[in-house]
């Protein structure tokens, strides 16, 4: 009862989240800096300006990863501190740190795997449209191919984007994550067109530009669903809700996975998005549909969903007293087995749990240390369904526990803390959790021991 012997085991970070040095070194400023600059808009109006300070201890904290044995650090490359105006000049000094960082894990044999763009577009860019203007596709490629020439003589795997579903829906339809926008829906599909061509063209890049062999995967959320009984109704029930489109919102899985994989836009979601979906060349679609090696995914929760009788689906709710997350995010272990199965069904690619994890409420204890036994039992419900899924023929290649640090958590600042390793803010101190060393043990035991 165990992964299989080459499984994965890593934790993840993303650049804003934790590095700070939010004007040094030349960097540029990004879209969460200017949003973390809007009074009231983050909790206790928390920037990201110092973070976890990891730029200036990140020798540390991959000593930690090594001592907690992880196989590989999911970390994300800030895009404005290599290229401050997002294109032309590179910034020497903030491309250094991500070699120096990436020869630090490897010091510490932990091997990097590097996401291209965790939300901290560059500033410079969002002035000249973001995401709304075509160009930015050849300016994402432009970026990945600086990053792929400095880091690919020892960096294999790669993803391009994290979540596009999140900073297109949160960023661009809703408001509430930067650049803070409430766009017509037309606008959100051009935004998310012109996210799915960056992803093709940056994987062309490395394809054509990496030293060492790449592994190239893109790491998606959506929504997972899950039966609320083992029958064969409810099982195919939660199956349509996962992939099916009913509402006009970018949460869809399918609109942004179809393309990456199948080459064009799911037909149903089509019908409902209508009129909103943006007019393009054929030959977008051929750049879209690049060959990647791995799904990668962030699941975090699931939602129930039980067959009705017409023929459709329903989702029930939680029931009084169910358990939550600090983030206000249903326990759900389930997600894991069926999210990767019901995903592994439809795309035939191999997948990489890309994130994971709660957010709890922890502090140091009076004995100095952090107890979390809620993350320890959250993590160890959640890895026996992705184990179970594994045993049931599914090929999960690796679990990415979110996150190796507390970081600061977008719109709620440094309210919420993910990490195995515990940060206080004022200090820059790191206490590795109990939750860091059951890690290591699962680590080490392969998953036999949950």
């Amino acid at each position: 009862m165990s992964f299989p012997k080459k499984f994965v085991w890593g934790a993840a970070a993303a650049s804003y989240q934790v590095e700070g040095a939010a004007r040094e070194d030349g960097k540029g400023l990004s879209v969460w800096d200017m949003m973390s600059r809007w009074p009231g808009k983050i909790a206790e109006n928390n920037t990201g300006d110092v973070a976890c300070d990891h730029y200036h201890r990140y020798k540390q904290d991959a000593r930690l990863m090594g001592q907690m044995g992880l196989d590989a650090y999911r970390l994300s490359v800030s895009w404005p501190r290599v290229l401050p105006q997002g294109t032309g000049k590179v910034n020497a000094k903030g491309l250094d740190f991500y070699d120096r960082l990436v020869d630090a894990l490897l010091d510490n044999h932990v091997t990097p795997w590097v996401t291209l763009f965790h939300w901290d577009f560059p500033y410079a860019l969002f002035c000249r449209g973001g995401w709304l203007n075509r160009d930015v596709a050849d300016w994402f490629a432009d970026y990945t191919a600086v990053v792929v020439d400095k880091l690919s003589d020892r960096v294999a795997h790669w993803m391009t984007l994290n979540e596009p579903q999140c900073y297109i829906a949160e960023g661009h339809e809703i408001g509430e994550h930067a650049p803070g926008l409430k766009l017509d829906f037309p606008e959100v599909l051009l935004a998310a067109h012109n996210t799915l061509r960056a992803h093709g063209k940056a994987v062309q890049a490395i394809r054509a530009r990496a030293r060492k062999k790449p592994v190239i995967g893109v790491a998606v959320v959506g929504t997972t669903s899950f039966p609320a009984t083992q029958s064969t109704a409810d099982i195919n029930a939660a199956r349509h809700a996962m992939f099916k489109t009913k509402t006009r919102d970018a949460w869809s899985n399918t609109w942004f996975a179809d393309p990456i994989v199948f080459g064009h836009y799911p037909a149903d979601a089509l019908k409902v998005y209508g009129s909103a979906v943006p007019e393009f060349p054929d030959n977008d679609m051929k750049t879209i549909r690049q060959k990647i090696d791995f799904y990668g995914v962030n699941i975090y929760h699931g939602r129930p969903v039980k067959a009705a009788k017409d023929g459709g689906w329903q989702t029930l709710p939680p029931k009084p007293g169910h358990a939550w997350t600090s983030m206000g995010w249903p326990i759900t272990p389930e997600a894991l087995y069926w999210g990767p199965k019901f995903l592994y069904e439809r795309y035939k690619l191999p997948i990489v749990m890309t994130e994971n994890g709660m957010a709890n409420m922890d502090w140091v204890h009076a004995d100095g240390q952090v107890h979390d036994p809620q993350r320890i039992d959250y993590l160890r419900r959640y890895l026996l369904e992705l184990r179970r899924a594994s045993e049931d023929g599914v090929p999960i290649h690796g679990y990415f526990q979110w996150s190796i640090l507390d970081n600061f958590e977008w719109g709620h600042g440094y309210r919420q803390r993910f990490g195995l390793i515990y940060v206080d803010f004022a200090t820059g101190r790191r206490i590795p959790k109990d939750s860091a060393r059951w890690y290591s043990e699962v680590i080490a035991a392969n998953g036999e021991n949950l």
